[in-house]
């Protein structure tokens, strides 16, 4: 499934869904499925900035270039949504995470159902998963 795929399967999912209460507890659900980054990961280089709770993230290639990242955060609703966009970015090739645009995040309406430090939070992510893609594209 290529990027755009996964996009247009969330948003699918998320159109299932219909109030925001019912959307935040499946972003719940899926922060509790997240692949953690080991504890000793959990260092301040790892922390995004810009986010309001913390979020720590760790990114790689495996041995076909593709990316793989992990995370975690000590919010539940930020862990879920740092779950969504690793789903979508992960065994993507860097170049593709550094330059195709998410925008599942706009379809189903989740920058605008968080609260203004959350949505700049969830900017902030997305900006940090695109530094770590051009960083390993160029390697």
């Amino acid at each position: 499934m290529d990027i755009k795929e996964k996009q247009d399967e969330i948003i699918s999912e998320f159109s299932f869904f219909e109030d925001w209460m019912d959307k935040y507890a499946y972003i719940i659900d899926l922060g509790k499925e997240l692949e953690l980054i080991e504890e000793r990961d959990k260092r301040e280089e790892n922390l995004i900035r810009g986010c309001q709770s913390r979020v720590w993230l760790v990114a790689e290639t495996d041995a076909d270039g593709n990316m793989k990242f992990k995370a975690d955060s000590d919010a539940i609703i930020t862990k879920g949504i740092i779950a969504l966009l690793i789903r979508v970015v992960n065994g993507e090739k860097p170049e593709t995470v550094a330059t195709e645009e998410l925008y599942f995040v706009d379809q189903i309406g989740l920058k605008e159902h968080l609260s203004p430090t959350r949505s700049n939070g969830l900017l902030s992510m997305i900006k940090q998963m695109k530094y770590y893609a051009i960083a390993l594209a160029g390697k």
